[in-house]
């Protein structure tokens, strides 16, 4: 696992302490996936009903607030395969 997915499931643990409805996966190429859902927040690589692909910088960003996932999405910079509502829902609570 590198360090950019440890750095994350940290910092997504704080975001999202209260779980998530559903299960999402983010995907970082190069770097791994991470898995969010009603448990919280883990490294892993399973079936999920969203998957969102970013490169690790912008993900980066979106954790740290300086780019909001909406505007990543519609810019080209955030790829979302799945259920879009469970998409705008993490979306949320990431912003």
């Amino acid at each position: 696992m590198s360090d950019v997915i440890d750095g994350a499931v940290a910092a997504l643990q704080n975001k999202l302490s209260g779980g998530f409805d559903g299960t999402a996966k983010f995907v970082i190429p190069g770097e791994g996936a991470l898995m969010i859902d009603g448990a919280g927040v883990r490294a892993g690589d399973e079936e999920a009903d969203v998957t969102l692909t970013a490169d690790a910088e912008t993900f980066k960003a979106i954790l740290d607030g300086e780019l909001n996932p909406t505007a990543a999405f519609m810019g080209g910079k955030l790829s979302v395969d799945g259920n879009m509502g469970l998409a705008m829902q993490l979306g949320s609570a990431l912003a």
